[in-house]
């Protein structure tokens, strides 16, 4: 898939855009505080509806102004697709739109329409960060493939909240009412992890012989779903009824599963280098575009903001030569790299985009 033409409207720092993009990589050059990361951003919440960077959502409505819109083209397998994505501000906060080839539509028959791979430097810490981020990562991708995964998470997350509230609570949390939510949260607990699962032994395959053949040592990563519990799940909810009464909050479910990263059996946080470590996130991006490519007709969009001045010339070079089939990507930098090779170079000043 690929994007043919990109819509701005007081975005960021973006008044107005309109922008088409060529296909295979777009590199965007220009000093810091510019745009780039924001034009990056708006195209990844034409797939996703979410920003990955805003802490809130009004931060993406330009200063001064009431509403911001994200419009644009794509071409999938189907045919050609148009997007639109708008934020506005209310009295009760902010509040998002979508529409999919003119009709509105809710975000879930938004999300997943194109699909996108993103890569930030936040993400080098994939293996050394906490759970949050790599649940984070499964999430994103899988809901992206999956409406049934998106509506299973959102239904368990509700469910999940109204019982860590049960649990605060000022009084001793009813029991029956606590079992119930037990009970009510099993099915789509289940159903998230058999997709969670399934995912990461396809991820867990590309990301060891991509790391294997990039490292070229005899050293094996291994990457492994950690579900919470490992066994079954009623079972552990019952196990834990008390414990969870006592302390006050939910302790076992998908909320928090993990990925485990070793290197020869050990803990890659622990024990790898900083080198070993960055080589196994950059192989973790390239299996995620890689699955999501085979599960798909369409090869995913790829956005990489600003990420190759985060490595050394060898690791940004595998890292664009190993995902060199893209349809089409896009890049953020500040210096071209020689990575870049040929490339649609595009200076981004003053949140003005013209080719260079």
């Amino acid at each position: 898939m690929r994007l043919d033409r990109v819509r701005l409207a007081d975005f960021r720092n973006y008044a107005s855009l309109d922008f088409t993009p060529e296909p295979g990589l777009n590199v965007f050059v220009g000093p810091n505080a510019q745009g780039k990361s924001n034009l990056l951003e708006a195209l990844a919440m034409l797939a996703t509806g979410k920003s990955f960077r805003a802490h809130r959502e009004s931060e993406l409505i330009r200063e001064g102004s009431e509403r911001a819109e994200i419009g644009g083209e794509a071409r999938i397998a189907a045919g050609t697709i148009r997007l639109r994505c708008a934020i506005a501000r209310t009295p009760a906060g902010t509040r998002k739109s979508f529409e999919v080839n003119g009709g509105s539509v809710g975000f879930a028959r938004f999300l997943g329409r194109t699909r996108v791979v993103t890569f930030v430097p936040a993400d080098l810490q994939l293996v050394a960060g906490g759970p949050t981020l790599r649940r984070a990562f499964l999430n994103g991708a899988l809901a992206q493939l999956s409406p049934t995964y998106y509506r299973d998470l959102a239904l368990y997350q509700k469910i999940v909240q109204q019982k860590s509230a049960l649990l605060r609570g000022l009084v001793a949390p009813d029991r029956d009412l606590l079992l119930a939510y037990n009970e009510e949260l099993l099915r789509p607990a289940s159903a998230i992890v058999a997709a969670r699962r399934a995912f990461v032994e396809e991820l867990a395959a590309a990301t060891e012989a991509i790391y294997g053949r990039w490292r070229g040592t005899a050293e094996r990563l291994a990457v492994r779903y950690a579900p919470s519990p490992e066994g079954d799940l009623a079972e552990a909810l019952a196990a834990h009824l008390e414990a969870e009464l006592r302390r006050r909050t939910t302790l076992v479910g998908p909320h928090r599963d993990d990925l485990r990263l070793t290197i020869d059996g050990r803990p890659l946080a622990a024990f790898g280098s900083q080198g070993q470590q960055r080589t196994a996130v950059l192989a973790c991006k390239v299996a995620e575009y890689d699955v999501m490519r085979a599960r798909t007709t369409d090869a995913p969009i790829l956005l990489l903001d600003d990420v190759l001045s985060e490595l050394d010339p060898e690791r940004a070079g595998g890292f664009l030569g190993a995902v060199s089939g893209f349809e089409q990507a896009f890049l953020t930098t500040t210096e071209l790299p020689r990575a870049v090779g040929a490339a649609a170079r595009w200076s981004i000043r003053a949140a003005q985009v013209t080719p260079c």
